[in-house]
């Protein structure tokens, strides 16, 4: 639908009423003017009626009706109105225009009548005698013996003429007032257009958010206050949208800085809104998830389940969740009813704790007392079981007597050996959640080079075995007793799991920051299930020969932690059958 501007919608109905104003106003005033005038002119016209009449008294007294009609004449020309002398029956006896003998009787003339009757006739009529339209005025004259009429009548034709003029005068006044006043009116209005054009772009301006300008118009004072008062709304929503978008950037930056996910979804399980850490568990990008159902952000049923519980019924829901096909991610998922100002319930509040870490500690725990109980167990069972053996029934041969000691003492090392190591765990954690380890600059083969020679006076046999690659270049911020240690263990293992005769590789390197101690051999190798929990307490790939060999299961989890110890890490690398790489790698300056 088109839309009329304010110079259409004031001007044109201002200018029709101005004009359609003039119209009447002219109209009016003519009739006005007609009607006054016909009034002067019956009055006059009955003045001189009563002034003339009784100078026909006389005449008609002596039935001169010539005299009456040269009168009649005379004053016809003195004063150029018709005069015309009527007898009580109508006859017309004497006319300044006409001759009265070829005049019809005037007995049912109105003025006549009302002449006749008594009182002063009043008529405006079109006269066939003369074809123009006249006023007539009729007074009744003479005497109780000879009464008669005075009739004076005169054309509206200069009537008709002045009003002409007038009325062309009154127009030509009213278009030039229509003109002006159309003129003014069309500045006006246009003036009025322009000014709410500007306050309509101003307007928009805020709208769109542009607070910069303020309005400046001119124009009558309720034009200016509006101006004002849009300047006033425009800096009062400034200060709330600034305010607002503070209170939102707190928020946002209150929920990108959380650890926990939050996730908001409406009474349809649609999501409203959503923190990076819940993108991050959910697997999903956080702009692509708002507006999406939560079937298709979660892809989990007992998350959607969650959801539409704690819609239906309200109230608060804790559920344990596991995400991946794997059950890699482990989530407790609170849900709570999301309510708005009005107290009605408008959707759901999930709260996202990821509690893999602390789920995988809980079964490491687990496995950890479970181990612990078993290898100390199978020790202290087999020397008890010898102990009652030797009380109950002594071996008489003193080779048996040595034979069951000789058990006896390898399983009390044994044990020795796992809760040495226990404890070497122990003090290197407690060593780190104190602050670090005490460190030295050392070059690195100085330490290597120690371990090999320490481990080939324990095993001679193998000392042809051991290769030490490194250059005396190469050093880092390290603790050489545990270093010692954690290469020892890694050395013993190679040895111990590759056949004889193959080589063990010991071997450092660096780079700007960080220095790497390998230890390769040429073993079995290990599959790759095992890798991801090698490093744990008491996990062994191949138990019975784990303790056939000697091991407590406690050799790499001391490495783990001596590496972290030194703000480092530990890696493995195997392939079955071709041998296995242990990389420890640790910061050239270990932090203060």
């Amino acid at each position: 639908m088109r839309r009329n501007g304010l110079l259409w919608t004031f001007f044109m109905p201002l200018l029709v009423i101005l004009v359609l104003g003039l119209a009447v106003a002219g109209g009016l005033s003519g009739r006005q003017y007609r009607n006054h005038f016909i009034a002067d002119t019956r009055t006059e016209l009955e003045d001189l009626a009563m002034v003339v009449g009784p100078r026909f008294v006389p005449l008609i007294a002596h039935g001169d009706r010539d005299g009456v009609q040269e009168l009649c004449r005379e004053i016809g020309e003195t004063t150029g109105v018709r005069l015309t002398v009527v007898t009580s029956g109508g006859e017309v006896i004497g006319d300044s225009d006409e001759k009265p003998a070829y005049m019809d009787n005037h007995a049912d003339r109105p003025e006549i009548q009302e002449a006749l009757a008594g009182r002063a006739g009043h008529s405006e009529r079109y006269s066939s005698t003369t074809e123009t339209r006249r006023v007539y005025v009729a007074v009744p004259a003479g005497n109780p013996d000879h009464r008669f009429v005075v009739r004076a009548s005169q054309s509206l034709a200069n009537l008709n003429i002045v009003l002409r003029r007038v009325t062309g005068g009154v127009i030509l006044a009213g278009l030039l007032v229509a003109a002006l006043g159309g003129l003014a009116s069309f500045l006006v209005t246009r003036g009025l257009g322009r000014t709410l054009v500007h306050l309509r772009d101003q307007a928009e301006g805020i709208s769109r958010g542009d607070f910069g300008q303020h309005l400046r118009v001119s124009g009558p004072a309720e034009l200016l206050d509006l101006a004002d008062t849009m300047n006033s709304m425009s800096d009062l929503l400034r200060e709330q949208i600034r305010a607002i978008e503070g209170q939102r950037q707190e928020l946002e930056a209150v929920m990108d800085s959380m650890v926990e996910g939050l996730l908001a979804v409406d009474r349809d399980e649609t999501v409203l809104r959503m923190n990076e850490a819940a993108g991050r568990l959910l697997a999903t990008d956080v702009e692509r998830a708002v507006g999406r159902s939560i079937q298709e952000v979660a892809r989990n049923p007992g998350l959607t389940e969650l959801v539409q519980q704690v819609l239906a019924h309200g109230g608060t829901a804790v559920k344990d969740l596991t995400l991946g096909s794997r059950a890699e991610i482990c989530l407790q998922v609170t849900s709570t009813e999301l309510s708005g100002g009005s107290g009605d319930r408008i959707g759901a509040l999930l709260v996202l704790n990821d509690v893999t870490r602390l789920r995988r500690l809980e079964t490491m725990r687990r496995d950890f007392v479970a181990n612990v109980s078993h290898e100390l167990k199978t020790p202290i069972t087999t020397i008890k079981g010898f102990v009652e053996t030797l009380l109950e029934t002594p071996p008489a041969a003193a080779e048996d007597l040595e034979r069951f000691l000789g058990i006896i003492n390898r399983q009390a090392d044994r044990l020795d050996a796992i809760i040495s190591d226990l404890l070497a765990l122990s003090r290197l954690e407690e060593d780190t959640d104190d602050g670090g380890i005490e460190v030295h600059d050392l070059p690195l083969y100085v330490v290597l080079e120690r371990v090999v020679r320490e481990t080939t006076a324990h095993e001679p046999p193998h000392a042809s075995r051991i290769v030490l690659d490194c250059s005396d270049d190469v050093r880092a911020t390290l603790n050489a007793p545990l270093l010692e240690q954690a290469v020892g263990n890694l050395l013993d293992n190679a040895l111990k799991y590759s056949p004889d005769g193959t080589p063990v590789v010991i071997a450092c390197g660096m780079n700007e920051d960080t220095v790497h101690i390998t230890v390769s051999d040429q073993g079995p190798g290990i599959a790759a299930e095992h890798l991801p929990r090698l490093f744990e307490r008491f996990y062994r790939v191949d138990k019975a020969r784990s303790r056939q060999v000697g091991g407590t299961g406690l050799g790499l989890a001391i490495v783990k932690h001596i590496a972290q110890a030194h703000r480092g890490t530990v890696a493995v690398a195997s392939e079955v059958g071709r041998g296995t790489t242990f990389t420890i790698s640790l910061p050239r300056e270990v932090p203060a």
